[in-house]
């Protein structure tokens, strides 16, 4: 009887202990949740970048609401209470295009009826206006509305107002240039990528100009993803490093289709263009993150041939905004943007002149070598140095007369 009730209730304490649960693993997203938020807070920019980078990066729009601004540098204090508001600015030049762009934004995201559709689409009309309006020497180009509603969609209007201008002004400033010169030469750094990593492929696509890769570039690739999930995700990314890394981006993307473009035949450079103007699709974008990152790891700007780096000036946003989440001041980057379309204008004279001397080649030459002549003709009666000259001419031909000999 003992034995039967000592056997019943053991089992019964069997039973109890296997009711009791264990507590469950913490899930990882949760932990990397406090992580960012816990970064946010302290403003640690190291650790956001971590995050950022990492598998799903930011997570969600809550978190990216604080962490953007930190990476971008924002001062939410900085605006102060008596600036002009910005309805009440002169018009600025490129306003009936913004029109034109912002009518036929939001193509893939978001989905929502059309009165919200509506106002968004004024909410990004305005969100631009402003940037242009407080900063008139911008100048605007295709696709600019594609970073902007980015932008708006993940921050929300008062939020994207202050990063939108730093973004305009210290990410992508050498696009809103007077000329777009300056955006071929960063992708001239994409070919420079490809010969370091794979010269192979990199003569493959020789024959055709990296301008493939403008759309993507230009619009940080918001022109072409379509699921807004990854280009909110893409966005942590490209927001955590200095802005060359887009271009890193596309050149990992190119190699990442190495297999499939060399099957291509070089003699038929439009298909080639056309492959490499569509992102593939499925897009593997935490692995091209990877590579990307590898990519620049590997082969530094600096350390690119072709001299494709030093091309870039040196008032490049690709060369000023290297570190981040610097709170400079947005007079430091109108001034950079001063000097640069200075530059840019300097350069574009030289071409003219380059071009008008080319032109015109044959009768400038002889013109230029008869007043060369007769400049040093008159040097060297000024000085008395006529007759050595003339004794050195002569040694000379004795010499080279006995050397044919």
């Amino acid at each position: 009887m003992d034995g039967n009730f000592q056997d019943s209730s053991g089992d019964e304490a069997m039973e109890k202990s296997v009711d009791v649960e264990t507590p469950a693993d913490p899930d990882p997203k949760d932990l990397k949740r406090e992580d960012i938020q816990r970064a946010c807070k302290e403003r640690d920019v190291e650790a956001l970048v971590e995050h950022a980078t990492s598998k799903d990066g930011l997570l969600d729009d809550e978190l990216r609401q604080s962490a953007w601004p930190i990476l971008l540098g924002c001062d939410q204090t900085a605006e102060t209470a008596d600036a002009p508001a910005w309805n009440d600015l002169p018009r600025h030049r490129d306003e009936d295009q913004v029109k034109l762009d912002v009518d036929r934004s939001f193509v893939y995201y978001p989905n929502c009826p059309q009165k919200e559709l509506c106002d968004r689409k004024q909410e990004l009309s305005d969100l631009i206006t402003e940037t242009l309006r407080r900063y008139p020497m911008l100048c605007y180009f295709q696709g600019y509305h594609d970073i902007a509603q980015v932008l708006l969609l993940v921050l929300g209007t008062q939020l994207a107002r202050q990063a939108f201008v730093r973004v305009s002004l210290f990410r992508i400033r050498d696009y809103m240039l007077p000329s777009l010169s300056p955006a071929v030469k960063h992708l001239q750094l994409i070919p420079a990528i490809l010969e370091s990593t794979d010269p192979k492929l990199r003569r493959h696509l020789a024959g055709t100009q990296p301008f493939f890769a403008l759309a993507a570039t230009l619009t940080w690739y918001a022109h072409d993803i379509q699921e807004y999930g990854d280009i909110a995700r893409l966005y942590d990314f490209l927001l955590a490093h200095e802005p060359v890394v887009a271009i890193y981006l596309f050149a990992a993307i190119i190699l990442s289709r190495r297999k499939e473009l060399l099957t291509i035949p070089v003699r038929e450079p439009e298909i080639l263009h056309f492959t490499l103007s569509k992102l593939p699709q499925p897009l593997d974008l935490e692995g091209l993150i990877i590579s990307s990152l590898e990519l620049y790891r590997a082969h530094p700007p600096e350390s690119l041939p072709f001299r494709a780096w030093q091309r870039i000036s040196r008032h490049s946003a690709l060369k000023t905004s290297r570190k981040l989440a610097l709170d400079s001041p947005t007079e430091e980057a109108e001034k950079l943007f001063d000097l640069q379309t200075r530059e840019l204008r300097r350069e574009e004279f030289r071409k003219r002149t380059y071009a008008v001397m080319w032109r015109y080649r044959k009768p400038a030459g002889s013109v230029a070598l008869a007043i060369l002549i007769g400049l040093v003709s008159f040097y060297i009666r000024r000085n008395g140095l006529d007759t050595s000259i003339w004794n050195y001419v002569g040694k000379f031909k004795e010499a080279f007369h006995y050397a044919r000999w």
